[in-house]
């Protein structure tokens, strides 16, 4: 397998991923789990990877059977309710997307309030439904590649330096970890479970099918899982003792009040990731969200259509509900459709063992889907 290929092949989910949740991670955390972020960090990351395995599954051991005709009606069933519920959640993470991207704008320029970054966030949904509807989003897709690799070198940049202002701070006055917040034990489990949005994105490479082959998804799907989680570690690892400068309410623009804590000049690279990594994860849901309304409404419903119900869906949704509100709602959507496709490969998979840790799984997604709520 070509190098090139595979790191090709990884940047749709790799770009999911980021774009689902990198930027407001810390102020969730913070009022989560506070000086614990890290092992929480660590514990999320280990549970999607679990999740990762089972996409995996399917894509070795259930697509071929759907693909031939051969699958069983339980698993072909159980695969359509998997796409439909697919849907939901990609119109609810667009909507999350484009709410973050606002959020770093108004907070970038230091002025505006929640309003403001909703008439941003709909100015934006108006002109990706609008591209998509005259014109189709292929041509904005090929901003993908690109926007990616230059996402990862501003986060390199920005854990560099939150590192080396921990480094200052440790051999000064010392470092300052965050207060732990007055939650028990089930309450933060609750508001964990409502960022699994934060590390969802690597089941994308189920659906590149068209473009690679099954081994390069299979790969790309774990090289994304790795590589975001060496990133979100590292990034959490150096970010925790930031966190005891953040007071009062969660905001989701806290992290460029972070940056500008280490450095003045950093905020303006973290907005150009903001719009970067936001925009282009929007433009590939949305083309992934267009593809599903086709296939399961069996061309009924045209692309262009397609475009508009995912148009309207998220201005919705950006109208009625805050941002931590939709990483609470895309993470219980989520989690339903990782849920059923659980159960999609329990019904190919051989042997008891697999089919137990896969409902454990399973269960877990249960729970998170009926029990995860946003950070307050």
């Amino acid at each position: 397998m070509k190098t090139g290929k595979l790191l090709n092949a990884t940047a749709t989910p790799l770009s999911s991923i980021f774009g689902s949740g990198f930027l407001v991670i810390v102020p969730i955390l913070a009022g989560a789990t506070g000086p614990y972020s890290l092992p929480a960090m660590v514990g999320v990351c280990g549970f999607a990877f679990l999740v990762g395995s089972v996409i995996r599954f399917n894509i070795a051991n259930v697509e071929p059977g759907i693909e031939s005709g051969k699958a069983k009606k339980t698993t072909r069933d159980l695969e359509k309710i998997s796409d439909l519920s697919l849907v939901l959640a990609y119109v609810i993470s667009i909507t999350l997307y484009l709410r973050i991207l606002s959020a770093f704008i108004i907070g970038g320029i230091g002025a505006g309030g929640a309003f403001e970054a909703k008439l941003i966030t709909s100015a934006v949904i108006l002109f990706i439904s609008f591209v998509g509807f005259t014109k189709g989003l292929e041509t904005l897709q090929k901003l993908e590649s690109w926007a990616l690799w230059a996402t990862m070198g501003i986060i390199a940049v920005v854990i560099i330096s939150f590192g080396s202002h921990d480094i200052v701070r440790a051999l000064g006055t010392g470092l300052d970890f965050p207060a732990y917040p007055d939650h028990n034990f089930w309450h933060m489990l609750a508001i964990l479970g409502g960022i699994l949005i934060c590390v969802q994105g690597f089941e994308t490479s189920r659906y590149l099918g068209q473009e690679y082959d099954t081994a390069t998804r299979i790969k790309s799907c774990r090289l994304s899982q790795i590589i975001a989680t060496c990133v979100y570690i590292a990034f959490v690892a150096v970010a925790t003792p930031l966190m005891s400068y953040l007071t009062g309410p969660p905001r989701d623009d806290a992290l460029i009040f972070l940056a500008g804590k280490v450095f003045f000049l950093l905020p303006i690279p973290l907005v150009i990731a903001a719009v970067l990594s936001q925009f282009s994860a929007a433009v590939a849901d949305t083309l992934g969200c267009e593809g599903n309304i086709v296939e399961t409404s069996r061309q009924k419903i045209s692309k262009k259509i397609a475009y508009l119900v995912i148009g309207v869906g998220a201005l919705v949704l950006t109208w009625t509900a805050s941002t931590f509100q939709i990483v609470a709602l895309a993470s219980r959507a989520f989690a339903f459709y990782y849920m059923i496709q659980c159960f999609v490969a329990v019904t190919v998979a051989k042997g008891t063992f697999r089919k137990v840790w896969m409902m454990a799984v399973a269960l877990i997604l249960l729970g998170i889907t009926v029990f995860a709520i946003p950070v307050s």
